[in-house]
Parts: C-alpha cells; structure tokens; sequence
C-alpha cells in the first residue's frame, strides 16, 4: 500500500484525472485527423491518377507511346508524384515516369483498382476508359507524409499535455489545501491526544460544511472518551484499595496454608514415587510374564512334538505284542529318533537358558582359525558325504580371533550343519576366512532355497525354525539363537545375507588377535612390546545401527591396545559388561527393546559395573538431554554426528578414570 499523505493522494488523484482527460482528448483528436488525412490523401492521389488517364486515353488508343510519355513527363510539376506509368488493356507497359536518375520503380504488370501504402509511399491502380471501353490502367506512386504527420501531432501533444499538467497542478494544490486542512487538524490533534493521553483537546472547526461536522463529531467523541476515563479511573482507586485489602486477607490465609501444602506435596511426592515404582515393577513383571508365556508356549510344542513319536510308538508296541521284527525295528528307530531330537532339543535349551542368565563363563585368548576349522570339517564332513554335498574351505592363513576356543567351534559346527542340513542334494558349502579391518569375518555360504525377507526379520528368534518344522529335517529353532549370544558374548556379531533359490550366506566377525612369534621382530624398533590379551583396554560399544557401529570401531583403531566388544541391543550388552566387565562402555540411548537410558540405568545400580564409566552416543542433542543424561550418571554425553577427536579424549579420560578407580 502507498504510504503517503492525504495532500499527496489527493494532488495525484487530481494530476491522474487530469492526465487521463487529456490524453483521451488528444487520442480522440490526432486519430481523427489522421483518418482525416489519409483519406483525403487518398482521394487527391486518386483524382490525379484518373486525370492522368483521361489525357492518355487517346495515346493508348492510337498507339501513339510518344503521346503518353509526353503526358507523363507533365508530372514534374507534382513534386509527390515519384513515379507514374500506363499500361495497355493487355497488361504491357506502354511508357513509365520516375524521378531522379536510373529506371523508374513502376510495376512490371498492373495490379487490380484501387490503392495500398508500401515503404511510406502510396501506390494508386486506375484503369483507362475511352468511350466507356478500358484501354488501359494508369499507375501513380506518391509521397506518403502520415508519418511526418504523426510525429508533428505528437510533439503538439507533449506540449499541450505538459501545460495542462502544470495548469492542473497549480488548480489543484491551491484547492487541495482547502479539502484536507480540516482533515489533517483533525489527525494531528488525534495523535496528540494518543501520546499524551489528554482527552481535553479539540479540533478546531474550520468549515461548515461534512469536514466541519467531522470535526465536531470527533470533539464530541473526545468529550464522552474524557467522561469515561475519569469514571474508569475513580472505579479503578476504588477497586485497587479492596485488592489491596483482600490481598492482605489472602496473605495470612497463605501463611496459615503453607506448612499444611507443603506436607501434602511432600507426601504427594512420596505417593508419585512409589507409583512409579510399582508401575514400572508390574509393567516388568508383565513384560516378563508375556515373554515366559510365549517361550513356554513355544518349548512346549516344540518338547510335545518329539514326545508324541515316542509315547505314541511305544503304545503301538504295547498294544501289538505280535508285531513282526521290521515292524518293531522300525517302530524302534522312531523311537530313538524322537529321544535324540528330545535330548538335543533340551541340551539346547539349557544351553541358551545358561546364556541368557549369564552364567556362560567364557576363557577368551588369541584362536587360529586354521585349527578350529580344520576341526570342523573333520566332524562335518560324513553328514555333508551321505548327502553329496561338497564342503570348500578357502585357503587358511595363520589369522587368530580373540575368542573362546570351545564356544568358537560350537558356532562354526551349527553354521556347517545348518547349511549341509538345509543344502539341496549334491550341493556345495564355501568356507571362507576374511580380514576386515580390526576384525576376521568368517563365512559360511549353501546352496539351498535361501529366505524370503520376511523370513529373514525372525531368524534369530527361539524355536522359530521359518516354516522347515513341516519338512522332513530335524531342528529345534534354538540353535541360531544360541550361536548369535555366543558370537556376541566373544565381542563379536554374526549376520546373514540371502535371495529364494540362490543360498544363504551366514557371517561372523570376532576381534583379530595378534599371535606372538618368536624369531620375528616388532613391527617398530620404538613401539615396545605388543599389549597381550590381559593389557588389553577392553571398550564395549553398544548400537544397533551397523553403520554407526562400524564407524566407532574405525575411529577406535586409532587407539593401539584396545579391544572392542560390541552388542546390538541393550540386553545384550548388559549381559557383556557383566561377564566382561570393560574399562568403558559407549551406549546408543534410543535402541528397540531395552533402551540405553534403561541400560546404562541397570550398570549404574549394579554394585559391580556402576564404577565403569559410560559414555553416551546419542542423536538427542536437546540441552535438557544432556543435563538429565550427565545427571544419570553418563561419564560423558557426546552427540551425533561423532567427532573422532572427541570420541577419543573422551574414551582416553575415561581409561583414565577407569585405571585411577583401579589404582584405589
């Protein structure tokens, strides 16, 4: 919007009006004589090109050319005319005219009646009559002066338009001042009155006619806004003397109240807290409850379906004493099938039962994976010959992982059997050994059907065995999920890759471990001595996101004698601090399941990891994160995205911290 002053506005609204008639005048007035003048134009060119042929209509009747260039020439004397020409009734040219030197710029052929402008010039087509009868066509070409017209029309419009403009200006800032002196009286005093808040003064009254009433209008608002106000203020001494009075009342009621609020919020707080903890008692016990129930649902068919075979067999042979011998040695054999899928069923159990409450207790040292594998095929390979599988071990360097040896050749044996079992007939299975980084990935790949994606979210779950319990192998749904406590326990992970119809591909990776040898020398004539297993720093990470994961481990390989334990949910990671107890411990806050605050919640009221410092890595940058975090008892709170620099002062102080708590 244009911000100016009412004398503004109104001077342009007067010079815009003036402007407009003006120039609708003028427009009017020039297009009128210009159609004016070119139709007279027309018409004079017209006469003179009849003319013409009226004197050389004899010429062209008798054939007599010298006639008519004779009657040409007289056009000299027309300083417009620049050319002229006649032609026959037969379209020839009879004789032409032209001014200046060089052939005359005439039409080689006549063209119908009438006229046309081209290049600023007017050209004029008349036929010849003689008695009547057409003898010919006459052709004039004339100066056209319209243009030279309109330009000179212009100029005297420019300058009657610059006139009225001046004209219209003085008019109108001698009687603007007349409309809008009222009106701006008025708004001073308006302003006046909003920044001193003096509602006695007036407006003076400087006509009688709808300014004047304006002005007696506001004064008179001016006069009931001044009552007002006065009645308001009265009214408001009137109210703020009984505030003040009821404030003192409410003064010694608050006094008298207080001591009395304060033990209800004292007790209140009391009754929250211990809400609280009732509330987070029974959500845990009902969390716990759904999970006994689905893993007792879950072993309880798994235990009844081996069970059935055997009761059931044995009632057979009970019930037909006279059975032949094959069908008792069949009935037999089932029987001792069941039994033995019964007891690996319940070893397995036991076994994942001993992980999940910790009391795995594993010897972990430097492991060469040429042996224990070696060890594997050895134990392997009659189950993969019954069935012509071909079993491929890479090329096994001298590489070693820190592991514990025993549950090391447990996890390889369930990889081998899994993909010899779930192999197709004559199949192949690849062994394959290979460094990443501070870690030996070691992968076991088939040739079976392979998984389905969906398939591949609930591999690690108990007795989900991903819809093989309706084939005809044998499992018990558990091994894979003893294998990955057991890898993730080491400080290791285990992951799977696999397309329907192609295979699947099962990997872990465990910490590369140094082998001493004797006859070679250091790497460093200045490094010292490679820290054994027991100098070793040992740093848990726990997080869920690989790529995060794999980022920390590559910031941590900066630091010499250092050995990564990582966990990719807060279970297990509590359950590695505790088996492992590390110097530090790094926690992702926000992981399914149990969450880092939760996690690092249960290390610090456990007498015996509270004193390991845990750092947080988190994306919640949030001040009152940080605060609550650091007040939680998080040695430090670093955000993501992760300076290695600052991950690796802070890992470094909280060594230091970790050898002082040892030192004491």
């Amino acid at each position: 919007m244009w911000r100016a002053s009412l004398r503004l506005k109104s001077l342009a609204v007067m010079l815009l009006t003036t402007l407009v008639s003006v120039v609708v005048a003028l427009g009017a007035m020039v297009l009128y004589d210009l159609q004016a003048y070119h139709q007279g134009w027309v018409e004079d060119a017209t006469a003179q090109a009849e003319l013409l042929g009226t004197t050389s209509a004899p010429a062209l009747s008798f054939d007599d050319p010298r006639m008519a260039q004779e009657n040409l020439d007289l056009l000299r004397v027309q300083p417009r005319v620049r050319a002229a020409a006649l032609y026959t009734a037969q379209g020839r040219l009879f004789a032409s005219y032209g001014i200046g030197g060089g052939a005359p710029r005439v039409p080689a052929a006549p063209e119908a009646e009438g006229s046309r402008e081209e290049d600023g010039e007017l050209l004029v087509f008349k036929p010849v009559r003689d008695n009547g009868q057409v003898v010919g066509t006459v052709f004039l070409r004339t100066r056209y002066e319209l243009h030279d017209r309109l330009v000179k029309y212009g100029a005297i419009a420019l300058g009657v338009t610059a006139a009225a403009m001046l004209v219209a200006l003085v008019l109108s800032s001698w009687l603007q001042h007349l409309v809008t002196q009222p009106v701006l009286e008025i708004a001073a005093v308006a302003q006046d009155v909003v920044r001193s808040r003096n509602y006695a003064r007036r407006a003076r009254r400087l006509s009688s006619d709808e300014t004047g009433e304006l002005a007696q209008a506001f004064n008179e608002m001016l006069a009931e806004i001044e009552q007002r106000t006065q009645a308001l203020e009265a009214s408001n001494r009137d109210k703020a003397r009984e505030v003040e009075d009821r404030r003192l009342a409410q003064q010694e009621v608050m006094r008298l109240n207080q001591e009395l609020e304060q033990r209800v919020q004292e007790r209140t707080a009391q009754l929250e807290a211990s809400n609280r903890e009732l509330a987070a008692a029974s959500e845990e016990a009902q969390r716990a409850n759904r999970a006994k129930s689905e893993f007792l649902s879950n072993m309880s068919h798994e235990l009844r379906t081996p069970l059935n075979a055997i009761i059931g067999f044995g009632q057979l042979l009970a019930a037909d004493t006279a059975a032949p011998p094959e069908r008792v040695k069949v009935f037999t054999e089932h029987i001792v099938g069941a039994g033995r899928h019964l007891l690996t069923l319940i070893n397995e159990i036991l076994n994942l039962a001993q992980i999940e409450s910790g009391r795995v207790s594993l010897s972990l040292e430097p492991v060469r994976m040429d042996e224990v594998l070696a060890e594997c095929r050895t134990m392997i390979e009659p189950l993969a010959s019954r069935r012509g599988i071909g079993l491929e071990f890479s090329a096994q360097d001298a590489n070693a992982v820190v592991a514990d040896r025993t549950r090391l050749k447990q996890v390889l044996l369930n990889l081998l059997s899994n993909a010899v079992k779930y192999n197709r007939d004559g199949g192949t299975v690849w062994v394959r050994c290979i460094p990443a980084g501070p870690l030996l990935r070691v992968a076991v790949r088939d040739t079976g059907a392979g998984l389905r994606p969906e398939q591949l979210t609930s591999l690690f779950q108990p007795f989900n065995r991903l819809g093989q319990e309706r084939g005809t192998q044998e499992g018990t749904g558990i091994g894979l999920v003893v294998t990955k406590r057991l890898v993730e326990l080491m400080g290791g992970r285990i992951d799977v890759s696999s397309e329907p119809g192609q295979g699947s591909e099962f990997w872990i990776e465990l910490p590369l471990a140094a082998l001493q040898h004797p006859a070679a020398p250091g790497p460093l004539a200045d490094a010292g001595h490679a820290p054994t297993l027991s100098e070793l720093a040992t740093v848990l990470c726990v997080e869920d996101n690989p790529t995060n994961l794999q980022l920390v481990e590559a910031i941590l390989m900066a630091r010499p004698g250092l050995r990564l334990l990582t966990a990719r949910d807060g279970e297990t990671g509590v359950a590695l601090a505790r088996a492992h107890r590390p110097q530090v411990i790094l926690m992702d806050n926000h992981m399914p399941g149990m969450s880092g605050h939760d996690a690092q919640a249960l290390l610090y009221r456990d007498p015996a990891t509270a004193h390991i410092p845990v750092i947080a890595l988190t994306a919640d940058a949030m001040p009152e994160a940080v605060q609550q975090g650091l007040a939680a008892g998080y040695f430090r709170y670093l955000t993501k995205p992760i300076a290695p620099a600052e991950l690796l002062k802070a890992v470094d102080e909280a060594l230091a911290h970790a050898r002082s708590h040892q030192a004491a």
